[in-house]
């Protein structure tokens, strides 16, 4: 890992700049989360320090919801396989390799989604949610960049508590 944040390291120099700046995010938040959380026990991911979610929720739902805002920016609706995988985010359970296999599947998959979307029209509208909330290709993709860096921040903020309180062991 380089001490140099992607969107410094002259990459993804063949894709669109809105579809660039969101692969580098992708890539910044997996550096970011191995670093900072990637050491932590399959107890210390599940722990809910002070009732904060858990990072096993914000990784699952990281990689998750990647899929769902790809899918939208796609042109297309939620499947019921998608929704069943929303609903099993918070549970308890996770071990660390299986998040980060998760992770890695997702971040893997999406970055060829979005290299895909990044060479379509941006401004082309799309739909959201079983409102139909109005968004554009290019919005659902800016989305991606920054709901991903959320999720990201705060499974750091909490592995820093985890690892500076030791309360790892609470629920």
């Amino acid at each position: 890992m380089s001490s140099i944040e992607p969107w410094l390291r002259g990459c993804e120099t063949d894709v669109p700049a809105v579809g660039r700046a969101v692969l580098h995010a992708l890539q910044l938040a997996e550096e970011d989360l191995r670093k900072w959380c990637g050491n932590l026990s399959d107890t210390e991911v599940n722990a809910r320090p002070a009732g904060a979610a858990p990072v096993a929720f914000h990784i699952r739902h990281l990689a998750r919801s990647l899929d769902r805002l790809l899918t939208y920016a796609e042109g297309r609706s939620l499947d019921e396989e998608q929704m069943a995988r929303l609903r099993t985010e918070l549970d308890p359970g996770a071990t660390r390799d299986e998040l980060f296999a998760e992770l890695t599947a997702a971040l893997a998959n999406a970055a060829t989604r979005v290299r895909a979307l990044a060479k379509t029209n941006l401004e082309e509208a799309r739909a959201v949610g079983k409102k139909g909330l109005p968004t554009t290709v290019g919005g659902l993709l800016v989305h991606v960049a920054d709901h991903t860096q959320r999720h990201v921040g705060q499974a750091i903020t909490t592995a820093k508590v985890i690892m500076r309180t030791g309360i790892s062991l609470q629920t």
